[in-house]
């Protein structure tokens, strides 16, 4: 079979509709003349880039994953967990999580029972969001029961992590995260196939959709992974550490103590951040998995990836940045014109801390109606129709995961939102905004200062190439 052949034609996009319906109606077809396209050595025909992408260590790669060859940074790599009913397993109350998927598990096995008694899958009811996974658990005859050791934290979005029911039965797609979530591991996670690319490192579960706005999957890259004994072993394969210590070990970089692959872990979350990498590889990353290169001064890159990486994992205990409080009253909107002659009363500083065992310490419920809104250009987050948070810096807004910055992932996320899911919607709406206040305003405040103390590491960056 002859191999086919792309040929491609535009009109300018500056050409009005007009002209363009003209030349379409008096053009024949082999009066037009075509440009001849090459495809690359993976077939990509549109927006082909002319750069060193593949000459750079590669640092996932799907053959290595499979034991077919070491020649990557990491072995193993994992989606973000797929729940198929992200209503149903994820919650900011333990004790709710627990009711909701009690009730889950409680119609799962009922149409179990029916299914046993009756031999037909079409007689399994509706109460409950099937899947093709549930379902083949339930003609496997499998039963599920809540276990309270499931229920663990999940970075859902970036700087929100609600509580998960972590489990194989209630989770349509787990990855291979079974041999990733131990104590004390780190996860890079990044955002593959997305339109921007964005990383984090984490200590909990991802979320198939973490880093997403639209499109892609989360891809997660583990400091160590963990055998069904529950031993440790490097996550870096032997393959990376020699190519390192080979390009750096030598009397022109002089490296001043014996690299390590926990050092490399660091490079490559600094080499992630670096806006110049992701400028010249920008299309790269769109479609293929990251490629590293190795630039000069390797510590100082491990330094500054090991600083990131204290910002992002740390954030919910970092120190907060004092923006300025104001408590409106009677409630007055920061973004309407005019206004009564009330005197506003600044708390600068932020709320008291909350100590207790659960993140999400609740409040009073009141009747005030969350707003979470920003300001970019007056450096501003309504609250609510009583509260707003001031003097934001607009560094703290360039700091961007995707295509959102991190402080306006936490105004999104923590918004009041019905349930799709009729049930849930009825019988498990727990979530008032009210509850979190408090929370959401103090981690507003760490994560402003993640977010500009990132920036201040990015920009440094820039000019270590």
């Amino acid at each position: 079979m002859k191999k086919a052949e792309i040929y491609y034609f535009t009109l300018t996009d500056e050409m009005p509709r007009e002209d363009k319906l003209a030349w379409f109606e008096n053009t024949q077809f082999k009066q037009i003349e075509f440009d001849k396209v090459l495809p690359d050595e993976k077939g990509n025909w549109l927006n082909l880039t002319d750069n060193d992408f593949e000459s750079l260590m590669p640092l996932i790669d799907k053959d290595v994953k499979a034991n077919k060859s070491e020649k990557a940074i990491f072995k193993l790599f994992s989606t973000g967990v797929l729940t198929a009913r992200d209503e149903c397993v994820y919650d900011f109350e333990i004790s709710n999580l627990k009711n909701k998927v009690e009730y889950f598990f409680e119609r799962y096995n009922n149409a179990l029972l029916t299914m046993k008694i009756n031999n037909n899958i079409s007689e399994i009811g509706t109460e409950i969001k099937w899947s093709r996974n549930l379902k083949n658990y339930l003609t496997r005859g499998i039963d599920l029961r809540f276990e309270v050791k499931n229920i663990v934290r999940c970075l859902k979005r970036p700087f929100y992590m609600p509580y998960l029911y972590f489990d194989k039965g209630m989770n349509d797609e787990i990855g291979y995260f079974k041999k990733i979530l131990q104590k004390d591991n780190k996860i890079i996670g990044i955002n593959n196939g997305s339109d921007k690319f964005a990383s984090i490192v984490s200590s909990y579960v991802f979320d198939f959709a973490s880093l997403i706005n639209a499109g892609g999957q989360t891809q997660c890259m583990p400091l160590y992974n963990f055998d069904e004994t529950g031993n440790r072993h490097d996550n870096i394969t032997d393959w990376a550490l020699n190519e390192f210590k080979n390009y750096y070990e030598n009397p022109e970089y002089r490296l001043k103590s014996v690299l390590q692959k926990i050092d490399i872990f660091h490079y490559v979350y600094a080499v992630l951040h670096n806006p110049e990498y992701r400028t010249k590889y920008e299309l790269n990353l769109k479609r293929d998995f990251p490629r590293v290169p190795l630039y000069k001064d390797f510590w100082q890159w491990v330094n500054y990836g090991q600083q990131l990486m204290e910002l992002h994992l740390n954030y919910e205990t970092i120190e907060k940045y004092p923006l300025t409080r104001i408590d409106l009253n009677p409630p007055e909107s920061p973004f309407k014109k005019g206004g009564g002659n009330t005197v506003p009363n600044f708390n600068k500083g932020g709320s008291k801390e909350h100590k207790n065992n659960s993140p999400f310490e609740k409040g009073a419920r009141g009747i005030l109606k969350a707003k979470l809104k920003a300001d970019k250009i007056k450096g501003l987050i309504l609250i609510d129709d009583k509260t707003h948070l001031s003097e934001i810096p607009e560094l703290a807004w360039e700091y961007k995961l995707g295509n959102r910055s991190a402080l306006e992932w936490i105004l999104d996320q923590y918004k009041e939102k019905t349930p799709k899911d009729k049930i849930i919607a009825e019988q498990f709406n727990s979530y008032r905004f009210s509850d979190y206040k408090e929370f959401v305003i103090d981690l507003l405040m760490r994560v402003t200062m993640v977010s500009i103390e990132t920036v201040k590491i990015t920009n440094i960056l820039i000019k270590l190439e």
